[in-house]
């Protein structure tokens, strides 16, 4: 068996911060004695030829073992996938320089650091930024790479997820070569917008928190799923998925003044708080959540409502967009606008469960899946306890959430027309 058939393995990799970015990833680097930096391929070399040429390929980058292609907005994975993955099996199988003849060697450790440090700026800092966050790294030394967190991410109770279950998961992916991935973060001295902010004692709740909820885990403080997600209204699957893509997101103080010697532990999701002070002696108990100042950028804010205005105006009550549509509508065409736009729609749904009103969201619907919201929908509807009823389908549910939204619009409309005087 020749190497490149040994090689031809393929798994998909996705990146929670862009829907139009897919990784590739392959059991050994692409082409003996290639660079192994995060870079776009010269589009003379054998593999870019190949999948530049497919309908819906935007861009394509080789980072060691992975090789990350970008649709166009309007592409769809399901179709895009095997197209590609048979590409490259095609690519490997005729040449064992898919890269192109014109490949250096470089020094491991660097090159490794900016493959490292590309990735992180594009596969995970614009999903953490949106929450004040971001992650760089430090240095590479024998193979191991050193992350260091800061802003939100610095002193953060998910920080410590964040990195292994989402972040690490990425990396490794993307760069089997990787030993090691050591976080060199000094949590203890993030910010503390809390408690340096108090003008006094927090207010007690009469809620001591049982002793097995708090915990340590390499000196990073822990609060069991379970519980937690109780107090966010969410299960605790809900709530692991909401750490990993940024919408659950929390910070640990240490505290100052009269609450020295004690932490405060703040879990915010986008419709619930949860605020926690823990004891020097190790007893813990719930305090009221600090006040947000901004609880999402207003950029993200007026997506959503331009969102919701743009669902509510269309013309025919049982009229739908697929969410490439919704985009362009809205006049986003940059990579990414996909993503924006069910994050924002996301938001609605959120606010609508809060409101007990039913789903805009529902209007908006996958290209490929006749008619029916994408997945995403219906995860976050069952998260917000308002998924299909019991022996209901999931078409059974998008028919009835759209009546009903039908019915909220048609009675606003004649509110609208025919005034209370």
């Amino acid at each position: 068996m020749s190497d490149s058939q040994v090689r031809r393995r393929i798994r998909a990799q996705s990146t929670p911060s862009d829907a139009n970015a897919l990784g590739f990833v392959l059991d050994a680097p692409l082409q003996a004695g290639a660079a192994q930096g995060h870079a776009p391929l010269d589009h003379d070399a054998p593999l870019a030829r190949a999948l530049l040429a497919i309908d819906g390929v935007d861009q394509v980058h080789v980072a060691g073992a992975a090789i990350w292609v970008r649709k166009q907005v309007e592409a769809e994975w399901v179709a895009l996938k095997p197209i590609i993955a048979e590409a490259i099996r095609t690519v490997l199988d005729q040449t064992d320089a898919p890269l192109g003849g014109n490949t250096t060697v470089d020094d491991p450790d660097m090159s490794m650091f900016t493959a490292v440090e590309t990735l992180l700026e594009q596969q995970v800092n614009p999903s953490v930024a949106g929450h004040g966050g971001h992650i760089a790294v430090d240095r590479v030394e024998n193979a191991t790479v050193y992350l260091r967190m800061s802003g939100g991410c610095q002193g953060c109770a998910a920080s410590s997820a964040t990195l292994r279950q989402g972040v690490e998961r990425m990396l490794r992916a993307a760069l089997p070569g990787i030993r090691d991935i050591i976080d060199v973060t000094d949590h203890a001295a993030g910010a503390n917008p809390f408690y340096a902010s108090d003008g006094g004692q927090s207010p007690v709740l009469n809620r001591a928190i049982p002793p097995d909820v708090i915990g340590w885990n390499d000196d990073q403080i822990t609060v069991a799923p379970e519980y937690l997600a109780s107090r966010l209204g969410l299960t605790p699957e809900a709530l692991r998925d909401g750490m990993r893509n940024g919408d659950v997101v929390g910070v640990t103080e240490t505290g100052v003044g009269e609450h020295r010697g004690n932490i405060r532990i703040v879990v915010r999701s986008d419709t619930r708080a949860w605020a926690a002070e823990v004891m020097a002696d190790g007893s813990a108990r719930e305090i009221p959540p600090p006040k947000l100042i901004k609880a999402a950028s207003q950029e993200e804010q007026d997506l959503a409502d331009r969102v919701r205005q743009y669902l509510e105006e269309l013309s025919s009550s049982s009229e739908t967009v697929t969410y490439g549509a919704l985009a362009r509508a809205l006049g986003l065409w940059a990579p990414g606008s996909v993503r924006k736009v069910t994050r924002a729609l996301e938001a609605t749904m959120r606010r609508d469960a809060r409101d007990g009103q039913p789903f805009i969201a529902a209007r908006a619907v996958s290209r490929a899946g006749g008619g029916l919201p994408a997945r995403g929908f219906f995860d976050l509807a069952r998260a917000l306890s308002r998924g299909p009823a019991a022996g209901e389908t999931e078409n059974e549910f998008h028919a009835r959430e759209i009546a009903g939204l039908n019915r909220q619009l048609s009675q606003r409309d004649e509110a609208t027309r025919n005034p209370v005087r």
